[in-house]
């Protein structure tokens, strides 16, 4: 816990309480979600052009989250064909995570590159079974 006599007394007048937790080493939010972008943009060009893992074809990353200390990311993945391929596709990204870590590293210049870890995104195939609905409902009228 920080106590007022450490932080100085910028602190009393900008509002941060020391129960606050506020740490000026942690990236702010603009800049997690610059290098979330950053990272899903560099993975999927990877996926495209650099692995030959036929398990990893026809795949996309829908989301990527990077934690405030910047030792994880949460890499949302999903595919044309839907949740039938997930086990597949997972165990794909699992093996090859090490390669992507490192050549993720090379492109994005951070002094620690996160850990990667991949999770099954289920909002492409929950959209389209919305607008499955929403077109029945349609054709009712």
């Amino acid at each position: 816990m920080l106590s007022l006599a450490k932080v100085g007394p910028e602190a009393k007048s900008s509002g941060i309480r020391p129960s606050q937790g506020f740490d000026k080493n942690m990236p702010s939010g603009i800049r997690l979600k610059r290098i979330a972008d950053r990272i899903r943009l560099e993975l999927s060009e990877l996926l495209i052009r650099e692995i030959n893992d036929p398990r990893l074809q026809q795949i996309f990353i829908t989301d990527v989250k990077v934690d405030r200390e910047l030792a994880y990311a949460d890499v949302y993945v999903s595919a044309v064909e839907g949740a039938s391929r997930s086990a597949d596709v997972l165990a794909g990204l699992d093996s090859a995570s090490g390669f992507l870590r490192r050549a993720l590293a090379s492109r994005v210049e951070l002094r620690a590159f996160p850990r990667l870890r991949f999770h099954w995104d289920v909002t492409p195939e929950n959209a389209d079974r919305l607008e499955q609905i929403l077109a029945e409902l349609r054709k009712k009228k």
